[in-house]
């Protein structure tokens, strides 16, 4: 972190704390409220307070706030000047967090601020335009009532917001991203409806194309598989008039992976799997084509075609070692998860050793809070590959960390992947750490 990066967050805090009117003395009066609010009381003076906050400001020698600070100061710009929640792109918490990463702080501890701020705007149903940031908030409503006044700004701020969602996932409860998500989902369908300018155009379709698809798979997740199948729809037909191949690809990913979960056999999802290997070889974007080959091989090894799946994953090895520079798919499909589709073909079609190891190798480097839901079912697998190897006290040890993890997202993969490896140790119903498990499925996830 250089000293021009420390004066731009000190000028930041400055210019934020300014635009709200205050004093250095209202700042740390402030401060001390919402101390007093959320029950963290402060020993100090109001001076003393001004003095830290003069020191965040310093032109000279600026400090990062500490955490207890950095918790206060979110929960006072999280809110607007009318008391609102407002947490997206251009909102003053945003433009915290752009202070604090100027003047030090990890990637991690500002996503744990984040997370705890949506958390806090949720927790009373509210928060519905939390992450539509004010600026992108009064754009909407203009271009909602006049399509013509649709602009590059107002795209990107839409196009952050669903960002902003995606990037909650594993750290909020799906059905409570399904309604900051629905602003935008919502916006997407009118603004497609009306004559926006021709410009614009491609890009709210694309933008269209991630809002319904995420929503797709949040739908699926909290179970409305009806409202799920259209928002899919809506998502591929949308995606097919992008003109960018790479993007239907995907929708059909995601799609075809709700699909294997919410239907019999897996003839739907290898359909959906082949469209999206089809557009994926057509599109220029490696990172997809990539995870397209990896779902092939997941297809095949389920079905038992050892040969096809293994073809199919060397495929998926290949592209992820290509040149990824450029790839227009922001997809964050790495190694790490690469690793758990080896599992999962050696487990159906190859040898439980290997895909046990091969499981933890995942699971070890998927470390981010967006992988959770991921490291969750990545680690139901390996518990798998432990019963198949005859260890089925070292699967229900796994298989507890897996139940936390599943109960704090609501995942509804990873609660169906649970409960498969259950069923893997109906040999051992009988057994003490068996019962054990049940009493922590029903406690946790109600099954």
């Amino acid at each position: 972190m250089t000293a021009h990066d420390r004066r731009v967050g000190a000028a930041t805090l400055k210019r934020l704390r300014l635009s709200r009117g205050w004093s250095l003395a209202d700042t740390a009066r402030a401060i001390i409220d919402a101390a007093s609010r959320l029950g963290q009381p402060f020993g100090s003076s109001t001076a003393s307070v001004q003095r830290a906050v003069a020191r965040w400001e310093s032109t000279t020698a600026p400090i990062l706030p500490g955490e207890r600070y950095q918790l206060l100061l979110a929960h006072l710009y999280a809110r607007d000047l009318d008391g609102q929640h407002s947490l997206g792109h251009g909102s003053d918490f945003a433009k915290l967090l752009d202070a604090l990463a100027h003047l030090g702080e990890s990637e991690r501890r500002l996503h744990e601020l984040r997370t705890l701020l949506v958390r806090t705007a949720t927790d009373a149903g509210g928060g519905l335009l939390a992450l539509l940031g004010p600026t992108t908030q009064h754009a909407l409503t203009t271009a909602l009532a006049d399509p013509s006044r649709l602009d590059e700004e107002l795209l990107a701020g839409m196009r952050a917001t669903i960002g902003d969602v995606n990037g909650q996932v594993g750290s909020i409860p799906f059905v409570r991203l399904q309604l900051l998500l629905a602003p935008v989902v919502e916006s997407c369908r009118r603004l497609l409806a009306d004559a926006v300018p021709e410009p614009q155009l491609p890009e709210l379709r694309s933008i269209a194309s991630q809002a319904y698809t995420l929503a797709g798979r949040l739908a699926f997740e909290t179970r409305d598989d009806e409202a799920s199948r259209a928002l899919y729809s809506a998502a591929t037909s949308t995606a097919g008039r992008t003109g960018s191949p790479w993007q239907r690809a995907i929708v059909h990913m995601s799609h075809a992976l709700v699909t294997l979960y919410s239907t019999q056999g897996i003839d739907a999802a290898r359909h959906l799997v082949d469209a999206a290997v089809r557009d994926a070889r057509a599109g220029t974007s490696i990172t997809v084509r990539a995870r397209a080959h990896a779902l092939q091989a997941e297809i095949a090894a389920r079905a038992g075609a050892g040969r096809h799946a293994q073809a199919a994953l060397s495929l998926a090895w290949y592209d992820l070692d290509g040149d990824r520079n450029g790839d227009p798919s922001s997809s964050s499909f790495s190694p790490a998860h690469l690793r758990g589709f080896d599992g999962l073909c050696e487990l159906y079609v190859g040898d439980p050793a290997a895909a046990h190891d091969a499981f933890a190798r995942s699971a070890h480097a998927l470390t981010t809070p967006r992988e959770r839901v991921q490291r969750t079912i990545v680690t139901t697998d390996q518990a798998l590959a432990r019963i198949r190897l005859g260890d089925p006290h070292a699967a229900a040890e796994l298989l507890h960390e897996c139940i936390d993890g599943a109960s704090s997202t609501g995942g509804r993969v990873a609660t169906i992947r649970l409960r498969r490896a259950r069923q893997e140790l109906r040999p051992w119903r009988t057994e003490g750490f068996v019962a054990d498990l049940d009493d922590h499925l029903i406690d946790a996830l109600g099954a």
